[in-house]
């Protein structure tokens, strides 16, 4: 092809794929008018590319330049990556992010090999040596494309840990973590409404509660609240009435009872105070237990189980968080750490979790409040716009 010319490049950026200029400097072109600068070089027998600009922004003469200052760099011993003063975290590829990722937030082994079989199997081949400063919506739903309606389940997940990937590596990922999730289901097929799924899709939800609605069973009414306060089974079970402030509509967990060892605190919907009232009205004077059985002491877990059995129901009870999350995700606007907060989950990113010392409670509220409205029918088309409050 010979070096470029300006006009050459002019016109590559409407034609996708890599091309060469020669001495390891490659045009990128993602899709027509999107294109990016890589460095490729080959040091100590590995071959590695670094993404050296967008090509709009630097120009070809700009473009060689940095491509050399990274040949330089590594013959005078320098990692290219903390050139030009970007923040070393987003020159990481995915793959190191991730890794990061793994071993600074998921603490127990078992999930932490799962985490890293599912990226091996389904995210690294793609997305692996991508440094993450260029990847976007479109990559990262090209990536999940062949298993989005054939896993979809996996495929709900590997998303979630991809943008929390991408948040550990950003202070700012507050502010787009609420849109990102939204903004690659809008790049993919509709997934499959029915199935054999750990998590029942949130569009088949209101339905399900509808149902759920009519049953007076003991477990029927603490499924009621395990799915409009995005709860842990055991969390509900062991609810006693001491942690519920009905004027103030706030249940309160303490540590003993959690899973990260911290009190939390449960903004309570009209939707959920409903169901505890009705709880109310028929509770025992032997217990404390908002849902116990007929021996006055919690509810085992098969008590939920059975009655999604009953109900013929595929999904689990822990899937319902699951749902909520997809929700969230792909229905609303809130950050990604609101949502994570809402279960009851540690802030991924280590420099949000200083920055922001706090529960996120008055954003939750709003997100909770809209979840109760959307899942009994009440507010099917509401889109939470809580992303940028903070």
């Amino acid at each position: 092809m010979g070096k470029f010319t300006a006009a050459k490049v002019k016109t590559l950026m409407d034609q996708p794929g890599r091309h060469s200029d020669g001495d390891g400097l490659i045009l990128f072109v993602r899709k027509p008018g999107q294109a990016s600068w890589v460095a490729r070089v080959q040091h100590n027998n590995k071959r590695r590319d670094y993404g050296i600009g967008s090509a709009k922004m630097f120009k070809l003469a700009e473009a060689r330049d940095r491509a050399w200052q990274v040949r330089r760099a590594l013959v005078d011993g320098r990692d290219p990556r903390t050139l030009w003063d970007t923040p070393e975290k987003l020159l990481w590829t995915f793959r190191e992010a991730a890794e990061g990722l793994l071993a600074a937030k998921v603490s127990d082994p078992k999930n932490q090999k799962q985490k890293r079989s599912q990226l091996l199997s389904y995210v690294y081949p793609t997305m692996g040596r991508l440094q993450v400063q260029t990847i976007d919506a479109d990559r990262i739903a090209d990536c999940l494309r062949p298993i989005w309606t054939t896993k979809p389940e996996v495929a709900r997940k590997l998303r979630t840990l991809i943008i929390q990937t991408l948040g550990f590596t950003r202070p700012d990922a507050g502010l787009f973590e609420g849109t990102l999730a939204k903004a690659i289901s809008q790049r993919l097929p509709k997934q499959p409404a029915k199935g054999n799924f750990d998590a029942l899709p949130y569009q088949d939800l209101p339905a399900y509660m509808d149902r759920l609605a009519s049953k007076t069973s003991m477990g029927a009414l603490a499924l009621q609240l395990a799915i409009l306060c995005a709860s842990r089974s055991g969390e509900i079970r062991g609810a006693t009435w001491g942690e519920i402030d009905f004027e103030r509509g706030i249940w309160t967990i303490p540590a003993e009872r959690m899973k990260m060892r911290k009190p939390h605190r449960v903004p309570l919907s009209p939707q959920a105070l409903s169901v505890l009232e009705k709880a109310r009205q028929i509770r025992r004077g032997n217990t404390e237990h908002i849902f116990p059985n007929g021996k006055g002491v919690a509810l085992s877990d098969m008590a939920l189980t059975k009655t999604l059995r009953d109900m013929g129901m595929n999904c689990t009870v822990h899937g319902f968080r699951s749902t909520f999350r997809d929700w969230a995700a792909d229905q609303t606007s809130v950050a990604g750490d609101v949502a994570e907060a809402a279960l009851a989950h540690a802030v991924p990113n280590a420099v949000e979790a200083a920055y922001k010392r706090t529960d996120f409670f008055d954003l939750r509220r709003g997100l909770m409040d809209s979840w109760g409205r959307f899942a009994t029918g009440e507010g099917s088309a509401d889109v939470v716009q809580l992303a940028a409050a903070q």
